[in-house]
C-alpha cells in the first residue's frame, strides 16, 4: 500500500488528505429503509410494465425499470421510502469526525441527494458539507461505482482527487474510489 494513493487507510487518518468525502448510509448515519418494501415496490413496478423482475434486487431492478422506459418512476418510488427513511436516521459515530471541521468534506452516496440532506440537516450535519452528490444528482444518471459522483463530490472540495479519501462502508465504494483516484478507508 503505497503512503500516496492507499487503497484502504486505518481509522484516523482522514486528517492526512487536504479534504474527505463520505458515504451516507451506513457511514455518517444508518437510514431507516424499508428495502424489502422497495424491491416489492419494484418488482410490481417492473411486472405492471410487462418485465419480469424475477432474481433481481434493488439496483438491478432500478436498471431494468430504466430499460423498460419506467425509471423516472423507479426513481421516485425509491426516492420516497429514502426520504422517509431519512426522517428516522440514526447517527452513527463517524458523524462526529465530520463535526469536527478538520478537513473541508462532502457527501457521495448512492441515495436520493433529497434523502442524503434530509439525514443530515436532521442530525445537524448539513452545514459541515461542501457538497452532496446523490444517486440522482448527476443529469446524467451515473452511479457509483462510476466515478462521476464522487469527482463531482471532490471538485465541491475544490481539491485534486488524489488530496481527498472516501469514507464509506461497501466494496462499490472502495471500487469508486479506485476508479476516481481517491484514497479510501473503511468504516
Amino acid at each position: 500500500m503505497s503512503d500516496q494513493h492507499p487503497d484502504r487507510t486505518r481509522a484516523g487518518e482522514t486528517e492526512s488528505y487536504a479534504g474527505v468525502v463520505y458515504d451516507l448510509d451506513g457511514t455518517l448515519v444508518d437510514l431507516d429503509v424499508d428495502w424489502a418494501a422497495v424491491e416489492r415496490d419494484l418488482n410490481t413496478l417492473l411486472r405492471d410494465s410487462g418485465v419480469d423482475p424475477e432474481g433481481l434486487v434493488t439496483w438491478d431492478l432500478l436498471e431494468a425499470a430504466e430499460e423498460a422506459g419506467v425509471g423516472d418512476e423507479a426513481e421516485a418510488l425509491i426516492s420516497d421510502h429514502e426520504c422517509t427513511g431519512a426522517e428516522r436516521a440514526v447517527r452513527l459515530p463517524h458523524a462526529d469526525e465530520l463535526r469536527d471541521g478538520t478537513v473541508p468534506a462532502a457527501v457521495c452516496s448512492l441515495n436520493c441527494e433529497r434523502a442524503c440532506r434530509i439525514a443530515l440537516e436532521k442530525e445537524e450535519l448539513l452545514s459541515h458539507v461542501h457538497g452532496v452528490v446523490g444517486r440522482d444528482s448527476l443529469a446524467g444518471r451515473e452511479r457509483k461505482p462510476d466515478p462521476e459522483p464522487l469527482l463531482r463530490a471532490v471538485e465541491a472540495l475544490g481539491l485534486d482527487p488524489a488530496d481527498v479519501v472516501f469514507v464509506g462502508d461497501a466494496e462499490r465504494d472502495a471500487e469508486t474510489a479506485r476508479r476516481a483516484g481517491t484514497g479510501f478507508r473503511y468504516v
